[in-house]
C-alpha cells in the first residue's frame, strides 16, 4: 500500500523560507511570500558579503531600503548593528517582515511600509547612515534615482559602506568619492561594496 502524503497547508506554497547565517540568530529560518520582484540575496552571496563588512557592522546605524524579505537588514541586525531601517513598499512582504521582526525581537529594526525611493527624497533620519543596501528590484531600475538621492539629502556618514547589487549589464554611475572596495559577479548578479569618502566643503 503507498504511503499516504501528509497534505501541506494551503498557505506553504506560497511563502518562501529564509535562512540567517550569521551573529545571534544564526541558522533561524523565517519565511516570506512570493511577490513581484522580490529576490532574496542568496546565502553565499550574503556570506561573502558579511565577509567583507565585518568590522563595519557592529554598532550601525543603517537601512535596507528595498527590503524585500529583509535578509540583508535582518542579518547585520543578528551581527550586531544598532538600527536598521527596512522600507517595502509591498504589504504583503511588508507584514511578513513586521512578523519576522517581532518574532526575532529585533529592536533595533524599523519598518517603513512605504516607497523607498519617496523616503529617501522627502523623509527624514535621526543619525547619518553607516550602512546601506541597495538591491532594488532588477526590473524596476531604481539605482541610479536611488543613488541619486543619497548624495542630494546628504544622509551618509564619513566612512558609511553601500552594498549594491545588480544585473550583469545595469548602468549606474556612483558618485568619485564612493571608493569601489570589493566586486563580485555570480550567476546573473553583480555585487558591489563601496564606502562613502566626505569631501571637505572649503
Amino acid at each position: 500500500m503507498a504511503k499516504q502524503q501528509r497534505r501541506q497547508p494551503a498557505g506553504d506554497s506560497l511563502r518562501q523560507p529564509l535562512r540567517l547565517i550569521g551573529g545571534q540568530w544564526r541558522g533561524r529560518k523565517l519565511h516570506f511570500p512570493l511577490c513581484d520582484g522580490l529576490r532574496p540575496t542568496g546565502d553565499r552571496i550574503r556570506e561573502t558579503l558579511f565577509n567583507w563588512l565585518a568590522p563595519y557592522v557592529p554598532e550601525a546605524v543603517g537601512a535596507d531600503l528595498y527590503a524585500g524579505s529583509g535578509a540583508l537588514g535582518l542579518e547585520a541586525l543578528s551581527r550586531g548593528a544598532a538600527r536598521m531601517t527596512f522600507c517595502e513598499r509591498d504589504p504583503a512582504a511588508a507584514k511578513a517582515l513586521a512578523d519576522n521582526l517581532k518574532r526575532l525581537d529585533a529592536s533595533g529594526g524599523q519598518l517603513l511600509h512605504i516607497d523607498a525611493l519617496h523616503w529617501l527624497s522627502t523623509g527624514d533620519i535621526t543619525a547619518p547612515l553607516a550602512l546601506v543596501f541597495l538591491d532594488p528590484p532588477f526590473a524596476a531600475d531604481l539605482w541610479q534615482p536611488s543613488i541619486d538621492a543619497l548624495v542630494a539629502r546628504e544622509w551618509l556618514a564619513d566612512g558609511a559602506a553601500i552594498y549594491i547589487e545588480s544585473g550583469l549589464d545595469s548602468v549606474f554611475q556612483v558618485p568619485d568619492n564612493w571608493q569601489l572596495h570589493r566586486e563580485k559577479r555570480t550567476g546573473g548578479v553583480c555585487y558591489r561594496l563601496y564606502f562613502y569618502r566626505a569631501t571637505s566643503k572649503d
